[in-house]
């Protein structure tokens, strides 16, 4: 598995870019937004996601680590592929979807190209469902000695669908001050902490 790719962008297309990485060109599609800051004989890093089908390998690239999470979380959601993630991605900050997910905001989904009411209600509940089960795994291991709650609460359920490890989390929110913070701000903390 190839996690990143560092090394000068040799050609930018529609979807995608050539990133030579000593001699080798590597093809990696992005999201429009993504595309749209890159330039031509600059250096750059890309965190990667290999997808292996039948017919094709792909390499997939992101800025951040929290966009590789959304993007492999909404693959994992039935009926959702490669191209509808990253139109996703193209069009809400993981932190956005993230909330979204958490507080069942299923009319911000709706917005999203290719997502319809129930594609949307299935992003959430599979998700969630996905959430709730590495929290009972979390648990188990290792009890909070303190409480998390109010926004505080919500920014770490929504920080847990990125793919940040409640402990890790629970660490995070316990050197910030929360009291005053909407969540989407707790969550852009959290992001900017733990990465």
């Amino acid at each position: 598995m190839i996690y990143n790719l560092k090394g000068t962008v040799e050609l930018k297309k529609e979807s995608f870019i050539i990133i030579d990485v000593n001699g080798i060109g590597y093809k990696v599609f992005m999201p429009e937004t993504s595309l749209q800051n890159i330039e031509l004989n600059k250096n750059i890093k890309v965190y990667t996601y290999m997808r292996v089908s039948e017919d094709e390998i792909n390499l997939y690239g992101f800025f951040t680590n929290e966009e590789l999470a959304m993007f492999e979380l909404l693959i994992s959601v039935g009926g959702i592929g490669s191209k509808s993630a990253l139109k996703i991605l193209s069009n809400i900050t993981p932190s956005k979807f993230a909330l979204a997910v958490v507080s069942n905001d299923v009319g911000s989904l709706k917005k999203l190209p290719g997502i319809g009411a129930k594609t949307a209600q299935r992003i959430i509940l599979e998700l969630k469902d996905k959430m709730k089960t590495e929290q009972a795994i979390d648990e188990t291991v290792s009890q909070p000695n303190f409480a998390i709650e109010g926004n505080a609460k919500d920014a770490l359920e929504a920080l847990q669908v990125l793919g940040y490890q409640r402990k890790d989390v629970e660490e995070v929110l316990q050197k910030v001050d929360t009291k005053d913070l909407s969540v989407e701000d707790i969550i852009k903390l959290g992001l900017k902490n733990l990465s």
